[in-house]
C-alpha cells in the first residue's frame, strides 16, 4: 500500500500574500475587504489579525516578496559594469518580478488613485527597498549622500513604474527605454552634485 505524502501547510503570510493578490487581480484591490482575503487563505478574521492589521501590511508583504525575489536573482555586482549598468539590471529584473503579477498590481495602484493613504504608508517601504537595490548594485547608501541617493532612486523607480504599467510585452522595451534614459539623467545630476 502506497504512504499517503502529506503536503506541509501553507506558511500563513504566503496564504494571505497569495489570496489577496488572486482577488486583486479577479475584482479589485479597492473591492477586496479584509474578510474575502481570510476566507480565501482558508483564515478566520481573529487569525488574519495575527499576521497583519489592514490591507497596506499585505502590500508590505507584497514588496518584501517582490524584493527577496530581485535580490536571490542578482549575483554579487561585477566591478567591469558601471554603477549605472548594475542598477539597470537589478531595477530591470525586479520589472520582470513584478511582470508575474501584473493584473494584481495594476489593481492596487489604480486603488492609489482612491485612497492615496496607501500611497503614502507604502512610501517608506518602497524606499527600503530602493535601498537595498542600491546596496546590491554596489552603491553606498549611508549618510546624507546616500538618503539622496535613495530619494532619487525612489522617484526615478515610481516614474519608471507608470511606464511599466503601460508597457504589456514580455520583453518591456518601452520600460527600458525610460529606465536607461532616466537612468543616464540621474547620474549626470550625481556627477555635477559630486555624488
Amino acid at each position: 500500500m502506497a504512504k499517503k505524502m502529506n503536503t506541509p501547510p501553507k506558511d500563513p503570510k504566503t496564504a494571505i500574500l497569495e489570496a489577496a493578490l488572486g482577488l486583486a487581480e479577479t475584482q479589485g484591490w479597492a473591492y477586496t475587504p479584509l474578510p474575502d482575503i481570510a476566507r480565501e487563505a482558508g483564515l478566520s478574521m481573529a487569525e488574519l489579525y495575527e499576521y497583519i492589521e489592514d490591507k497596506s501590511d499585505i502590500l508590505v508583504l507584497f514588496g518584501r516578496m517582490i524584493d527577496k525575489k530581485t535580490l536571490a536573482s542578482c549575483s554579487e555586482p561585477d566591478p567591469a559594469l558601471s554603477p549605472r549598468d548594475r542598477l539597470f539590471d537589478i531595477l530591470m529584473e525586479r520589472f520582470d518580478v513584478l511582470n508575474d503579477h501584473r493584473a494584481a498590481l495594476v489593481s492596487i495602484l489604480d486603488s492609489f488613485k482612491c485612497d492615496p493613504k496607501q500611497l503614502v504608508i507604502s512610501c517608506p517601504h518602497l524606499g527600503r527597498s530602493m535601498s537595498w537595490i542600491l546596496e546590491a548594485a554596489g552603491i553606498e547608501t549611508q549618510g546624507l549622500r546616500g538618503a539622496a541617493k535613495v530619494l532619487g532612486l525612489t522617484v526615478l523607480y515610481l516614474k519608471t513604474l507608470r511606464v511599466w504599467r503601460e508597457d504589456d510585452s514580455n520583453d518591456l522595451p518601452k520600460t527600458m527605454a525610460a529606465l536607461d534614459k532616466d537612468l543616464g539623467r540621474a547620474e549626470s545630476l550625481a556627477d555635477r552634485l559630486g555624488f
